[in-house]
């Protein structure tokens, strides 16, 4: 059982590790694009974990999401972003806030081009070639639900999250001020909505729509899918 668990857990480290600090690097370099350098100049335009690891979002959270059975999910250091220095400073943000869930969708791609090469050499393989891409397998399936998952959060409409802030970037600057207002009380909300259960039921239409045209996309088999997402332990 112990092997069995570490196994797992070893599925799921670079998925989640990956579509975290990508997520955030996203958000510097959009910024960095639009005008303010200050991610850049701070070391973060960088893919290196050790730069955006957050001890509490990317490390405590999704390990007692893992064990719990929920939704994993979690978050990194934020990216810091100078608003002033934008060139179209409220419709920029929003650029740069969009920039995250873009990189999740991204990836969430790319994973999913990992499963099927997996899949498709995987019945011609043998011995330690098929142990890795079993492994390859289940990495793909992770990493399709884990940054689907944070894409489809962050797309919520509630500050702090990036929906919040895509938000506040297109409304008039009158609501976009109340938004602001209203970040400190964002992060307890959702993570009340977590822990209760209810934001399973607000997100998993939307999650399953995304995910199941990533499979069609590439071709996957659904059945192929939920058999290695059982495994894996995946509560999406």
């Amino acid at each position: 059982m112990e092997m069995q668990w570490a196994a797992i857990a070893a599925v799921w480290v670079l998925p989640v590790l990956f579509a975290i600090t990508v997520h955030e690097a996203a958000h510097g370099w959009a910024a960095s694009k639009l005008g303010d350098p200050t991610a850049r100049m701070m070391g973060r335009l960088t893919l290196n974990p050790l730069k955006h690891i957050d001890p509490v979002g990317t490390v405590l959270v999704p390990v007692v999401l893992f064990l719990a059975g929920g939704i994993l999910m979690g978050w990194a250091k934020p990216v810091p972003v100078a608003m002033r220095n934008l060139r179209h400073p409220r419709r920029d943000m929003a650029l740069v806030a969009a920039a995250g869930p873009c990189a999740n969708f991204l990836m969430a791609l790319a994973w999913a081009a990992v499963a099927k090469l997996a899949v498709v050499y995987l019945l011609a393989a043998s011995g330690e070639v098929k142990i890795a891409l079993i492994f390859l397998l289940s990495a793909g399936v992770a990493g399709i639900i884990i940054n689907t998952v944070l894409m489809v959060i962050n797309l919520l409409p509630i500050p702090p999250l990036d929906g919040g802030r895509v938000l506040a970037g297109i409304v008039p600057p009158r609501v976009s001020a109340q938004l602001d207002a209203f970040e400190r009380f964002g992060l307890v909300i959702v993570m009340a909505l977590l822990f209760t259960g209810s934001l399973n039921w607000l997100i998993w239409p939307v999650l399953n729509a995304v995910i199941d045209f990533i499979l069609t996309l590439l071709h996957i088999h659904e059945e192929d899918f939920m058999t290695v997402r059982r495994w894996i332990g995946a509560g999406a």
